[in-house]
């Protein structure tokens, strides 16, 4: 070999190794963005419905459109995006009663989960979950409209008692103190609201408890600076930040249904409904949650017994 070729091996492979520093380099400096990205674009999905929502009021008003045909439109948009951005399932559909009952799930960092699981079950099963969510959500500029049309409120305890006759209600018993300031352990952070359970008792409905596996890898928080903490629980302002957007696995778990119980208390209630969403944890949670792990399940076969798709 002569040896200008060997300069020009050497060449190649110096070549090859700035090339390689440089996208090394380049990917370090986008990773900041990459991670606010997706939760601009979740933005932006929720600014699409709530233009979807305002169109079909302004079309159901004029023209008569079929009503439904708002849900239905945003069942698919959402729908859509936890397929592709998740692989988003859901397990244990037959455990969802066949009448009213009261949905209890574990409060991610940002909600997708539970807003892909409304979307799914109105798709397939035509069923309208209604929802309890915090005040400041509902304070949400422009999307006033979005949030009547998906029935979303702060949830009284009449309001609730009068969905609870005929529909499905979702809450999260954890709500934003859950969502901000749990992590990859997955804590259940409920306080000593039970509010939700006297509820139960007195619509004489079941709870069904729901788990998103992975649910913390998409999106996470920076809930462990005590600051941030301190500032929360004195002024209630849910300004933690929240990144990520990685697209790993979603696998939501429907959990066997409490059933109605005249002779147990909302607290006894409470603890029973507690352990029944701490098992669905265990079960199908690693924990300490992994974004690597969940990003590879992505590729793995799941059973497709029990499974809504």
């Amino acid at each position: 070999m002569t040896s200008s070729t060997n300069l020009t091996y050497i060449y190649e492979d110096l070549i090859g190794t700035i090339c390689m520093e440089s996208y090394l380099l380049s990917g370090i400096m986008w990773l900041p963005l990459a991670l606010l990205a997706v939760p601009f674009w979740i933005l932006c999905f929720v600014f699409i419905s709530a233009f979807i929502a305002v169109f079909f009021d302004k079309m159901t008003v004029s023209k008569g459109t079929y009503p439904d045909m708002c849900l239905l439109t945003l069942a698919y948009l959402w729908d859509i995006f936890g397929r592709i951005w998740h692989g988003y399932e859901v397990h244990g559909i037959k455990n969802l009663p066949e009448g009213p009952g009261l949905i209890i799930y574990y409060h991610g960092g940002i909600p997708l989960d539970y807003i892909f699981l409304i979307a799914r079950l109105y798709l397939r099963k035509e069923r309208f979950c209604h929802s309890v969510v915090d005040r400041f959500v509902l304070k949400f500029p422009g999307c006033q409209k979005l949030f009547e049309k998906l029935c979303m409120d702060i949830g009284t305890k009449e309001t609730c008692l009068s969905v609870l006759k005929h529909n499905l209600l979702g809450i999260s018993p954890g709500g934003t103190r859950e969502a901000l300031f749990s992590d990859e352990n997955y804590t259940l952070i409920w306080a000593k609201r039970k509010g939700f359970a006297q509820v139960a008792i007195d619509a004489k409905v079941p709870i069904i408890p729901v788990f998103t596996q992975n649910n913390r890898e998409g999106y996470r928080t920076l809930g462990k600076l005590s600051a941030l903490q301190k500032l929360y629980e004195k002024y209630r302002m849910p300004v933690v930040p929240i990144y990520g957007g990685f697209p790993v696995k979603w696998n939501t778990y429907i959990g066997e249904p409490i059933p109605y119980d005249p002779n147990t208390t909302a607290e006894e209630l409470v603890k029973k409904t507690k352990n029944a969403l701490q098992t669905l944890i265990d079960k199908h949670q690693k924990q300490p949650g992994c974004i690597g792990r969940a990003l590879l399940e992505r590729f793995y076969n799941h059973s497709r017994k029990d499974k809504l798709t």
